[in-house]
């Protein structure tokens, strides 16, 4: 009996947030590294204009600082005490 390839719509989801996730960072990356306003830095800006987004496509206000601050305190495990990625 062969085995079917079935899709789980579940991993598909996940899939999906992980994949616009990962090419958001790699763009602010890009933008970091080519930013003609070294005064102005990318990442705060982003993270500002994202948040302003989420408020205005209906997230709250306390889902928002919720979602960040269960993200910065995952940090510090995930990076194991390391500045920046060896």
């Amino acid at each position: 009996m062969s085995e079917r390839s079935e899709s789980d719509p579940d991993d598909e989801w996940q899939d999906r947030g992980l994949s616009a996730v990962k090419e958001f960072a790699g763009t602010l990356r890009g933008l970091h590294r080519n930013n003609p306003w070294p005064n102005l830095p990318v990442l705060p800006q982003a993270l500002v204009y994202l948040m302003t987004e989420l408020w205005d496509l209906g997230f709250t206000q306390t889902q928002i600082r919720q979602g960040f601050e269960d993200a910065l305190a995952e940090l510090p495990q995930y990076t194991a005490g390391e500045e920046v990625r060896p």
